[in-house]
C-alpha cells in the first residue's frame, strides 16, 4: 500500500491553503447556486457532523444484534469571531425574503430562512490535491449564543448550520 501524506491547512500568514464558507437564501431545497453568497470571516474552527443513524434488533436466530443505517443527522460547527454586518446584516429588520447580506447570521436564525452553503478546501499545495474539494448543501442556521468576557474581549459566537437533506461533495 503506498503512503499517502495527510490532507491539511496551513493557516499561516500568506498561506494559500484555506477553508472558506459561502452562504446564501435558497429558494428551495436543491438551490446551491450561491447568486448573492456572502463569506464567512473569522472562523477560528469548524466541524463537518455526518452521523447515520442505526437501527438495531435481536433475532432469536442469532448470537449477535443485526443493524441496518438509517438515515443521516448532517450539521456543520464553528466558532467565529463576530463582525457587525455578518453577523446583524445590513439591515437590521431584515424579513426572511431579504438579501444574505441584509439578513446576516442573526436574521437567517431570527427568521428561520432556509440557506444554502458552500464549504471549500482551498488546496492545490505541496502533497495536496490539485482540485479544490467542497462540501454544499442547505439547511438552517442554530446554535447562536454571542459572548465576551474581560479574559476575552472580542465577540466570539458558535454557529451550527442544520443541514436539511444530504451533503453533495466534489471538486471544482
Amino acid at each position: 500500500m503506498a503512503y499517502t501524506s495527510p490532507s491539511y491547512i496551513s493557516p499561516g500568514p500568506g498561506s494559500s491553503n484555506q477553508i472558506t464558507l459561502s452562504l446564501d437564501v435558497a429558494s428551495d431545497t436543491s438551490d446551491i447556486t450561491q447568486s448573492a453568497a456572502i463569506s464567512i470571516a473569522g472562523l477560528q474552527d469548524i466541524t463537518v457532523n455526518a452521523s447515520n443513524d442505526v437501527f438495531t434488533w435481536s433475532q432469536l436466530d442469532s448470537t449477535a444484534k443485526k443493524q441496518v443505517a438509517t438515515t443521516a443527522t448532517n450539521s456543520i460547527s464553528m466558532n467565529l469571531v463576530v463582525d457587525d454586518a455578518l453577523f446583524f446584516g445590513t439591515a437590521l429588520s431584515a424579513a426572511a425574503t431579504g438579501t444574505a447580506a441584509e439578513q446576516g447570521l442573526m436574521g437567517f436564525s431570527r427568521n428561520k430562512t432556509l440557506i444554502n452553503f458552500i464549504l471549500k478546501f482551498v488546496e492545490g499545495g505541496s502533497n495536496q490535491a490539485t482540485a479544490d474539494r467542497y462540501i454544499k448543501g442547505v439547511g438552517y442556521i442554530t446554535g447562536l449564543a454571542p459572548t465576551v468576557s474581560a479574559d476575552s474581549p472580542v465577540w466570539v459566537t458558535p454557529v451550527t448550520i442544520t443541514v436539511s437533506g444530504e451533503y453533495t461533495v466534489a471538486a471544482t
